[in-house]
């Protein structure tokens, strides 16, 4: 049965920075995309980035430059360091796994939170003075 989970939330000044881990397992780490999305309160659920096993990368336009993910294959993990955070990132962020497809139908399809089958709990993050 897969499993999903995230770790490494928690509260952070502005400018500060956090790690999340996602521990996979379950499933063929090798054959699976994660992305990591994040939900505020009374927001949509919104794509941060994702990570297919091609190592290709895709991060959405404001967290460029500021978050990084990648991707252990020997232990099942992916990462997402985030940096510069501002009061505007706090919410609750996911990481979640969907078969890779990408070498047939691109990456579009990997934006969209109904597209993956495997969620986490999610974790918490919060930014505030």
């Amino acid at each position: 049965q897969a499993h999903l989970m995230e770790s490494g939330g928690g509260s952070v000044q502005p400018g500060g920075s956090l790690r999340l881990s996602c521990a996979v397992s379950g499933l063929t780490f090798d054959a699976h995309a994660v992305g990591w999305f994040r939900q505020a309160p009374g927001k949509e659920r919104e794509v941060i980035s994702y990570i297919t096993t091609a190592d290709s990368i895709y991060y959405a336009n404001s967290m460029k430059g500021r978050f990084t993910v990648s991707r252990d294959k020997t232990n099942n993990m992916v990462y997402l360091q985030m940096k510069a955070l501002e009061p505007e990132d706090a919410a609750i962020y996911y990481c979640a796994a969907t078969r890779d497809l990408t070498g047939v139908a691109g990456g579009s399809y990997l934006l969209r939170p109904t597209s993956y089958r495997y969620w986490g709990q999610g974790t918490q993050v919060t930014v505030s003075s």
